[in-house]
């Protein structure tokens, strides 16, 4: 399990996020998950990003496999059929509350901000709106932690223990060493 804080992340970490997510990154204070090659997978981000704006996805799903297996649950219809275990399975729902609290607590190690007061990500603790928010979450968390996030990435097509990075390991090579 990873909670914050986090180590600050290295300029070679910066690099692979901002390549996965193709724009330069925004706030990153951590790296909340990583690839078996240990590429970035989730990182983590201040609740006000540098131009000022609120930003309440502390957890931020960033790898381009995993990002894409989300989508084609959201695409087929998975989020509904998640979204009413939160009316029929009272210990889903009630694992969820208590994830939304535990996202706001992490989160509120890198400040309060005061538009964002309440909301998590993902839709918690009552809807189910975003799997991207909720696996990265579950990700960065461990297992057990977001019963949501933990169902998507069961039915994922994408896994974390297997590498499908377009150059794995490049988070972790050392960026003044030529021959890296």
């Amino acid at each position: 399990m990873t909670t914050p804080p986090f180590p600050a992340p290295t300029a070679a970490e910066l690099a692979v996020v901002s390549a996965q997510l193709g724009r330069p990154v925004r706030g990153v204070v951590g790296i909340a998950a990583r690839c078996a090659c240990g590429n970035p997978t989730v990182v983590s981000t201040t609740p006000r990003l540098p131009d000022g704006t609120p930003f309440p996805t502390f957890y931020y799903l960033t790898h381009p496999a995993a990002t894409a297996a989300m989508s084609t649950l959201e695409a087929t219809q998975v989020m509904p059929e998640l979204a009413a275990l939160l009316e029929t399975d009272d210990d889903v729902a009630v694992g969820y509350l208590a994830a939304h609290r535990a996202y706001l607590a992490d989160r509120a190690q890198f400040g309060e901000v005061a538009e964002i007061d309440g909301i998590s990500a993902g839709g918690m603790p009552t809807r189910v709106k975003c799997l991207h928010a909720l696996a990265g979450h579950a990700l960065a968390a461990g297992p057990g932690v977001n019963p949501i996030g933990d169902l998507a990435l069961a039915r994922a097509s994408w896994s974390p223990e297997v590498c499908r990075c377009d150059t794995p390991g490049a988070a972790l090579r050392d960026e003044t060493d030529p021959s890296a």
